[in-house]
């Protein structure tokens, strides 16, 4: 019997590659949810944590689009692309809410499509974590 130590590296590299894509998606999900704290904190406590809520989004919304292209060059389900896919459109949605300027108020839709955003970066969390650290009793579950 002969074994290609290739193809074992490969599928090593493959599944480190994976697991930074992981953690860039569990750093993603921190910055969200630190965001989410900021506005809470601006709003209740002191305005002056509204700036670090700003800053925040314009330094990790360019991690979406290093996921996005990410996603799509290592093997993950369609599932997880999809996910991944939708995080850059709901960014792009939030800036618009913000930043256009219409007769019909178009922020009410920012704390709702803020919600689907931490919502939809939670699962990715969630569905990749199911795919690099399958537990024996994950077959129970479903």
């Amino acid at each position: 019997m002969t074994v290609n130590p290739d193809i074992d590296d490969t599928l090593i590299s493959i599944r480190w590659i994976q697991i930074s894509f992981f953690i860039a998606t569990v750093f993603f999900n921190i910055c969200l949810i630190t965001q989410v704290l900021t506005v809470g904190l601006a709003y209740f406590y002191n305005s002056d944590w509204w700036n670090i809520h700003i800053w925040l989004v314009r330094g990790y919304s360019i991690l979406s689009i290093i996921l996005l292209v990410w996603v799509f060059l290592i093997p993950f389900p369609p599932r997880v692309q999809r996910l991944t896919a939708s995080i850059p459109v709901l960014l792009g949605l939030q800036f618009l809410t913000i930043h256009l300027k219409t007769s019909f108020p178009l922020a009410i839709f920012h704390p709702l499509i803020g919600f689907s955003l931490l919502s939809i970066s939670t699962t990715l969390v969630h569905r990749i974590s199911h795919i690099l650290f399958p537990n024996d009793n994950q077959d129970n579950i479903h």
